[in-house]
Formats: structure tokens, sequence, C-alpha cells
């Protein structure tokens, strides 16, 4: 069955679905400027510094920062967040670093226990003329057994407090980096909150091709349809600080000046590896290769834009000399050996890059 077609204009005045207001487009100056006023970024303790977390994509390297979270936590040092966002495999681990270190155990079960081994089922002929090239139900019970209604209820709580989960992914349609209030959604009434909320995270770490994309039902001028969303690091890989900021004069307020702390699950350093043949590994190879681009790039304007409003920068992402197969590579020795890596990372004394 084929989707329903719309317009710009429909696409410009669509809403999703029974709880309004939960999704602003990252290159929004307008929407963005009212979360500012809204004081979206101060600190949420009085008399504390505030502090966001930006968790980045990267497929099984996720366990990277999944290690990182949970040692960082043992330092005694890790603060609770005022702002935390995730794209991709980031966005998966964003609910539970929101939640703080109660949550450590839910991120190291997931990418340590062996139940990302058969997340790659391949789909066989309906995927290779499909829009996927693997299976989407591995990842869709993943994230079912994860979030519950009582993980949302914990998101909901910190929400009223005013502090802010967000969620980045990329609609197909209009080529845009959607950022997600998951706060919002935990917080209505809605029925379909907990649907709305799976939904978001599988769309979020929907590589284009791997996974198929997924439609999630708008409405617009009384006509209901659906706007198709993929893996958010198909435009921001990391996203600290939205687009609409970056490229105009939006600032906090002058008295505001947070700690910005960037876990890319990743290298960004060029990591030589002898290319295959093969069209599907030329694809993967060079798929990586834009990620990798399109983060260092996203780093690059963050830096530049928290050095100018005095904003303290904290990054920290893969050391070259580790090794890593594959992001695509989910097997529990990997992840093991990722989430390893982050842990020792985040209990040495330089756990942050040197350019901070």
């Amino acid at each position: 069955m084929g989707r329903i077609p719309y317009t710009p204009q429909e696409d410009a005045d669509a809403v999703v679905d029974g709880i309004p207001d939960v999704r602003v487009w990252s290159d929004d100056t307008v929407a963005i400027a009212a979360a500012i006023r809204r004081g979206v970024g101060t600190s949420v303790n009085p008399g504390t510094k505030p502090s966001l977390l930006a968790l980045s994509g990267g497929g099984s390297e996720g366990a990277y920062g999944a290690g990182f979270l949970t040692c960082w936590t043992q330092t005694g040092t890790r603060p609770q967040f005022s702002i935390v966002t995730g794209a991709s495999v980031g966005g998966l681990i964003a609910p539970f670093a929101f939640l703080g270190s109660a949550y450590d155990p839910y991120i190291e079960q997931m990418f340590t226990s062996g139940e990302t081994d058969g997340l790659l089922q391949f789909a066989g002929l309906p995927g290779l003329f499909g829009s996927g090239l693997f299976r989407e139900e591995p990842l869709r019970r993943l994230v079912d057994h994860y979030v519950t209604r009582s993980l949302l209820d914990a998101i909901a709580a910190q929400y009223r407090r005013g502090r802010r989960l967000m969620v980045v992914t990329t609609d197909l349609d209009n080529q845009r980096t959607a950022l997600w209030d998951m706060g919002r959604i935990a917080s209505s009434q809605a029925p379909q909150a907990l649907d709305l909320f799976r939904s978001v995270l599988l769309a979020s770490a929907a590589i284009p091709g791997v996974f198929p994309p997924e439609e999630i039902p708008v409405e617009s001028g009384g006509r209901d349809y659906s706007e198709m969303h993929v893996d958010g690091g198909v435009t921001a890989n990391v996203l600290a600080i939205p687009e609409g900021m970056l490229t105009s004069s939006l600032t906090t307020a002058p008295s505001v000046h947070p700690d910005l702390y960037i876990i890319i699950d990743g290298k960004i350093v060029p990591d030589f590896e002898l290319a295959k043949t093969g069209v599907v590994d030329i694809v993967t190879r060079s798929f990586e290769t834009t990620l990798k681009a399109n983060t260092l790039n996203g780093l690059i304007a963050t830096a530049e834009y928290a050095k100018r409003q005095g904003w303290a920068l904290h990054t920290t992402s893969i050391a070259g000399d580790i090794h890593s197969t594959s992001p695509t590579d989910f097997s529990a020795p990997q992840m093991r050996n990722l989430f390893a890596a982050g842990c020792n990372t985040a209990l040495s004394p330089k756990r942050w890059s040197e350019n901070d």
C-alpha cells in the first residue's frame, strides 16, 4: 500500500496526532527562540551550573557511550543534566542517561548481555526490494522490552521539574532534522504516548537501507497521513546545539554558561581500512565516512558556538587505537569490548579531550 501524498503547505502545518507541540525542527529559529524564552537549558537545581549532554549515533559503537556513562557514575563527577539529546543509538541510550545513574544497569545489560546478537536479521527478497535489508522486528522487540510505561512515568516526573529529553530523527520528506520532546510525549495523557515514544526511538535508530524507516502519523487541515523518519545521524549525528542557534544570533541568557558534554560513539580521526569491492561493502564504508564527516563538522560548529558564548565544552570519542570491527557488528564480543573501552576512558584522568 502506497503512502498518502501531501503538500509542502500541509507539511508546514502538520501536528502529531493527539499530542501537539512535541516536535520542533532544528532549523526553526522561531521555535528554538520560544524554547530559550521558556528557560530551557537553565539549571533545575538553583545555585548550580546547568549541564547539557549530547549523545551521538554510531550503531554498535554506542556500547562505548554506554560504558563511559556507567563508569563516569563511579567517579562521582557525573552531573544531573538539564538537557539530554540523542541521535540514532544515542537516542536509545538517552532516556536512561536522562534518568540518571540508577538506570545504568539497564544500558549495561542492553549493550553487554548478548541481546543484540540477533539484531541484524536479513529480510530476504522482501528486503532487497523493500525499504530495509534487515527486519525491524528484533530492534522493535529490544525497544519494547526497555521502554515501558513506568519508564515514561519516570521521564514525565523529570519533565515537570523543567528537565528536557530530546531525540533526533531525520524527516526524509522535507529533509529536515526533527527534535522530539520526549518528556512532553511521556507526560501526555494520550493513549498513543507509549507507541509514539517507541516509534521516535525506532526512527532515530533506523539506519537507511539497513532498517526500514518509521512512518509517524500526523494531521494537517483535517487530513491524516504519515511522515517518513529515519536515523537522526543522516542530518545531525550529534546535536548539542540546534541549527537554528548555530546559524543565527540566538543565544541563551547572558548569565547562562552551561557545561556541555558530548559523547561521540565512534572515532573522529581517519581510520585506515582496505576497502572491499562489493556493493554492500562500498555503500557501508561510504556511509560510515559520511557519518564521520557529519560528526566532525557538527563538532567544529558546536565548539565555535560554545567558545563565543563562554560555555565549557567537554568531548570524548573512541580512541584511534581501540579496535572496532564495524558499527553494524552487534555481536557480544564487539559490544563488550567497546563497553569496556568506554568504561576505561571514563575512569582515566583524561576522560575528556584536551581542548575542553
